[in-house]
């Protein structure tokens, strides 16, 4: 009896049961597989990367800082050629500024504007100042607050300020670099611009950033305006995106008195035409 009892209930789970759940694993795996077509479909169709949505969440803000020696920008009406995509610095520009004492007098600043460089630059004048003439800029930009302290630093110690050729001084580094008494900038510096921005989300999100950006922005123009340099140059850099930069020609940064005269080699379009 016991053996007929356990041979009818494997007949029943062979003939009923088991096939049911066969029949229930197979209509999960076509769920399954019809899901992960229409993902593809949808990634094909919208360029929508599911693991993207992790990447916002978990990856740090980028910030606009580096753009090439040679500048390349496709024409197009009403392009202007100087406002090009800003990079990502790499190497030492994308370290916090460093200082070094180079001959004659030159401090060799190069990095980063990162919160704290005020304070370093500060020491570093401190310690060397007595040599100090010349503050040589290879910088990507960063902090707006430290900018303006250590270009008001330099032109209270009547430094001079120096972009050497092939060098760039872009995003906030060009407020440090118009503190200088006297202003210079090689051939092929890249000299550039662009809007004043929080680099933090979880800050922005701290303050009524419209009001914030103006606090900001009236700021800067007050200090352009005490270094002796044209308004105009602001109304560059809030026209101009975050992500992008509006590099400066040689004939405007003698016209708008971001070097001083002498100190910059003639442009191809000497002349003022444009």
């Amino acid at each position: 009896m016991p053996d007929f009892a356990l041979r009818q209930r494997l007949h029943q789970w062979v003939a009923g049961d088991a096939e049911a759940q066969v029949l229930r694993w197979l209509l999960r795996v076509l769920l399954i597989a019809t899901a992960s077509v229409l993902a593809l479909d949808l990634s094909a169709m919208t360029g929508f990367n599911p693991d993207s949505l992790w990447r916002e969440v978990t990856e740090q803000p980028v910030l606009p800082e580096l753009v090439p020696t040679t500048v390349e920008v496709p024409d197009a009406p009403g392009r202007d050629r100087r406002i090009v995509p800003a990079r990502k610095a790499d190497g030492a520009l994308a370290k916090p500024m460093t200082f070094s004492l180079g001959r004659n007098g030159r401090l060799i600043a190069t990095g980063m504007v990162a919160p704290g460089s005020a304070e370093a630059f500060a020491a570093e004048v401190n310690a060397r100042g007595e040599y100090i003439k010349t503050i040589v800029l290879n910088s990507p930009g960063g902090s707006v607050g430290d900018a303006l302290e250590m270009g008001r630093l330099i032109r209270t110690k009547g430094f001079a300020t120096e972009v050497e050729q092939h060098k760039i001084c872009v995003s906030s580094c060009p407020l440090v670099f118009v503190g200088g008494a006297k202003r210079a900038a090689g051939a092929n510096a890249i000299i550039g611009v662009h809007q004043v921005f929080a680099p933090d989300p979880a800050e922005g999100a701290r303050h009524d950033t419209m009001s914030e950006a103006q606090r900001v922005s009236a700021r800067c123009q007050r200090y352009l305006a005490d270094m002796g340099v044209d308004l105009k140059m602001w109304v560059h850099a809030m026209e101009t995106p975050k992500h992008r930069l509006f590099i400066f020609t040689a004939n405007e940064l003698r016209e708008l008195n971001i070097v001083t005269p002498t100190n910059l080699p003639a442009d191809a379009d000497a002349s003022g035409k444009r």
